[in-house]
């Protein structure tokens, strides 16, 4: 279980991967930015999806 929390905040790590990719390319290029832009807003919201599941999968045991 521990390493499913590790795994949590490796989407964030991710995120910000992403989101710099996104302003460097958006500096030089501009019109590729947009793939690095989605990818950091699906790691944002993986983040929450598996903070959620997380939380929910603890709190089945407690009924």
């Amino acid at each position: 279980m521990k390493l499913l929390s590790i795994l949590q905040y490796l989407y964030l790590g991710f995120a910000a991967l992403f989101l710099y990719d996104a302003i460097y390319k958006w500096n030089n290029e501009g019109y590729e930015a947009y793939i690095s832009l989605f990818f950091s807003a699906l790691a944002v919201a993986l983040f929450f999806f598996r903070k959620k599941f997380k939380k929910r999968f603890k709190d089945r045991g407690k009924l």
